[in-house]
């Protein structure tokens, strides 16, 4: 069985209100063990980055500028996840968004959904846990997923901790060691690849990128009425 743990990074909450992907992720599990294999692009989304996502992501205009349209991931992307069950933390809203993504494209596609089957962990978290928080912090900490030393804003290193917790709620595999080095400073667009993670090196999480989490979670929490990311 083969599946994509999936996560995206955006400017905003709505593709209805004109917000672009900004970065996607993706993790490779076949018989649910990771493969080694990650999908990662940064994204140029033709409009700026309100102040909320710059502060959550740290992704700013800037380092986006020069980063490549969807349309020239796009292909590399669908061959990823193609015949995959992906595995989405609120898959509504990343769903929402790479479809939308898809029917900007002059030359279509077609849609995504067709492509995939979904598995959605805010679903399965609250049907096994009825009445508790299902935010992906409060998942690690009830199953005893360590994301202290990871950068909370990467949508890569997101599907990975993302990758753990899913294996770890639905059989008790934890701390299946995924590392990554992804430097948002340096130009990189596209990655697929297959290298040893153990060997890469773990970020770490600083006081000012907690504050600027809490800030931008607490925004997207008083305007949408869910908080499904932090307690």
């Amino acid at each position: 069985m083969r599946q994509v743990v999936l996560d995206t990074e955006t400017t905003g909450l709505s593709p209805q209100n004109g917000d672009r992907v900004v970065e996607i992720g993706c993790v490779e599990l076949v018989m649910r063990r990771p493969t080694g294999r990650t999908f990662q692009a940064y994204l140029n989304p033709q409009r700026s980055m309100s102040q909320e996502a710059v502060e959550i992501t740290g992704l700013s205009d800037a380092f986006l500028q020069d980063k490549p349209l969807f349309v020239s991931v796009a292909d590399d992307f669908l061959a990823f996840v193609e015949g995959a069950e992906l595995i989405i933390h609120n898959a509504e809203f990343d769903m929402g968004f790479l479809e939308n993504e898809l029917s900007l494209l002059e030359e279509s596609r077609g849609a995504l959904a067709p492509r995939v089957s979904v598995l959605d962990t805010v679903k399965l978290a609250r049907s096994m846990y009825p009445g508790q928080r299902v935010s992906l912090d409060a998942l690690c900490r009830r199953l005893g997923v360590d994301n202290s030393g990871r950068d909370l804003h990467g949508a890569l290193l997101d599907a990975q901790i993302l990758a753990e917790v899913y294996l770890a709620m639905t059989s008790g595999q934890h701390e299946i060691g995924f590392t990554v080095n992804v430097d948002t400073t340096r130009a990189v667009t596209r990655k697929i690849q297959s290298s040893d993670a153990a060997s890469r090196p773990l970020f770490t999480v600083t006081a000012a990128d907690e504050a600027a989490h809490a800030t931008r979670t607490a925004s997207i929490a008083a305007k949408s009425g869910v908080d499904l990311w932090s307690e």
